[in-house]
Parts: C-alpha cells; structure tokens; sequence
C-alpha cells in the first residue's frame, strides 16, 4: 500500500483544511497512461471510496484510497513532502519505478 511521511500528512491535512473539505476526506492516489516516462501519479481529493474497487490505508491520520490497478504500480510507495526551493511540493519514493523523471510524476515500471 501507499504510506505518506508525517510531513507529507501533514501537508494533506493542511490542503484539506484550505479547500474546508470535509475532515474524513481521503486521499486519492492513482496511476494513469502518460508522461515521458509512460505512467504518472496522481492525487485527488475523494469525499469516499468505490466498494469493491478500492484499497484504503491509513498514515498519520490521512486515509487514503488507491484502486487496484494502481496498487500493483504502487506497491511499497511512500509519498514525502518536500520544502527546498528545488524539491518543493510531494515526492514520490516508489521501489517498483525502474525510471523516473525530473518532472517528478512520470515513472517507468
């Protein structure tokens, strides 16, 4: 499953409270076709989960959700949080990703 750093929650919980988003929001994490490297993260918020088609953990009080096409490409991630002024924004750290690109969110399986 995907785990977020307490930095990365943090920074959740802190959008969630901007955008006054309902307090059990969870945290969608997806892959999708595309990029320069073939494949690209994404994150949405979700006011719920699809029964069924949905796998939901819990890190530093953040749920969240990823369907299960995306977990067999997702397997192992932990999603941080970044604060330099050249690694600003989140940052994924995903074992299964044989290549990544300088953008960040495209990777190569």
């Amino acid at each position: 499953m995907v785990r977020l750093s307490e930095r990365a929650a943090r920074e959740v919980k802190r959008m969630i409270d901007d955008q006054h988003l309902p307090k059990d929001t969870l945290l969608r994490v997806e892959v999708v076709g595309g990029g320069c490297s073939g494949y690209e993260y994404r994150m949405t918020f979700t006011p719920s989960v699809v029964e069924g088609e949905d796998l939901v953990s819990e890190s530093h009080g953040v749920r969240v959700a990823v369907d299960r096409k995306s977990a067999r490409y997702l397997a192992g991630t932990e999603i941080d949080c970044g604060d330099g002024l050249n690694n600003r924004g989140f940052v994924f750290n995903n074992p299964l990703a044989v290549r990544t690109c300088g953008c960040g969110t495209s990777f190569q399986v």
